[in-house]
C-alpha cells in the first residue's frame, strides 16, 4: 500500500504582512480628497455592466476590496444586502483571509476587486470563494493581468542596470485564468481581459497613483530601495519614454474571471 502524500505547499511569492500593510496604506490614502480612484471606478462600472447583462439580481452579496467605497452603495441601491470584506478589518468591514474558509457563506454574489492577484495559493483561494457561494451564486473576480505596467517594468530595468531586481508582481493571463476556473469547479467559466491606458506627467505621479490604489509591491523577497543613482536613471528613462507633451502612457491589463456555483 502507498501512503497518501501531502500536496506541496504553494510557493511563497507574496508576503501576507506586506500585503496587509499596502492595503492599510491604500485605505488611509483613499480618505484624502483627490485620491486616485480611476481603477476602482473602471472595475465597478464593469461589474455593474456584467450584472446587468447577465440579469443576475442577487439578494445577498459579499464585496471584497471595494477600495473606493463605490460598489457597495451601488448594489445596496438595487436592494442587495451587502457584506464588505478586506484583508484587514476596519469599521463595517470584515477581515478576510482569502486562503482559508470564509467565516460567512451563502452569498448569491461574491465580487473580489484587486485582492486575489496577491495570494500565494490562488487555486485554494478560489475554492474557498466557491464554497462561500450559495447554489446558483455568481463569482466576479477582477485582477491585474499579465501585460500590465510595461513602461514601469522597462524603467525599473534601466534603474537597476546590470543587477536587475524583482520589483513588479508576476500575474495571471487569460488562458491561465480560464484554466483556474475550470480547475476549481465553477460552472460556465469565463475569463477575459481589457486594457486601460492612463497618462502620467512624472514617475512620481505614476508611483503615487499605484500606492493610492493598493498596487504597491508585496513580494516576499523585497527588492532593495533605489539609491540616488538608480533613481536618477529611472527619472531619465521616464523622460526618454515621454511624448512631446512630456507624458507617458502606461498600460493596465485587467483580468476578469467569472463563474457560477452549480
Amino acid at each position: 500500500m502507498t501512503s497518501p502524500t501531502t500536496p506541496p505547499a504553494p510557493p511563497r511569492i507574496f508576503s501576507p504582512a506586506r500585503r496587509a500593510a499596502v492595503r492599510r496604506r491604500m485605505q488611509a490614502l483613499q480618505t484624502s480628497e483627490g485620491a486616485a480612484r480611476w481603477l476602482a471606478e473602471d472595475r465597478v462600472e464593469d461589474v455593474l455592466d456584467r450584472l446587468s447583462f447577465l440579469r443576475h439580481s442577487p439578494g445577498k452579496a459579499l464585496v471584497i476590496g471595494d477600495e473606493g467605497g463605490l460598489l457597495a452603495p451601488a448594489l445596496a441601491a438595487q436592494g442587495v444586502e451587502v457584506t464588505l470584506a478586506d484583508v484587514s478589518a476596519r469599521d463595517g468591514v470584515l477581515a478576510l483571509d482569502e486562503e482559508a474558509p470564509y467565516p460567512v457563506k451563502g452569498f448569491d454574489l461574491i465580487v473580489s476587486l484587486g485582492t486575489l492577484d496577491t495570494v500565494n495559493d490562488l487555486p485554494g483561494a478560489l475554492i474557498h470563494l466557491r464554497h462561500a457561494l450559495a447554489p446558483g451564486g455568481l463569482a466576479l473576480i477582477s485582477m491585474m493581468a499579465a501585460g500590465s505596467l510595461p513602461v514601469l517594468r522597462s524603467i525599473m530595468l534601466e534603474a537597476d542596470g546590470e543587477r536587475p531586481a524583482a520589483r513588479l508582481h508576476p500575474a495571471v493571463d487569460v488562458r491561465s485564468g480560464a484554466q483556474l476556473l475550470q480547475r476549481v469547479g465553477l460552472a460556465n467559466p469565463v475569463a477575459d481581459a481589457r486594457g486601460l491606458d492612463v497618462r502620467f506627467g512624472s514617475l512620481g505621479a505614476l508611483v503615487s497613483d499605484l500606492r493610492a490604489q493598493g498596487l504597491g509591491a508585496v513580494l516576499a523577497d523585497a527588492a532593495p530601495a533605489l539609491n540616488k543613482a538608480a533613481l536618477a536613471r529611472a527619472q531619465a528613462a521616464f523622460a526618454q519614454a515621454a511624448d512631446a507633451q512630456g507624458r507617458v502612457t502606461e498600460h493596465f491589463e485587467i483580468l476578469t474571471l467569472s463563474g457560477w456555483r452549480a
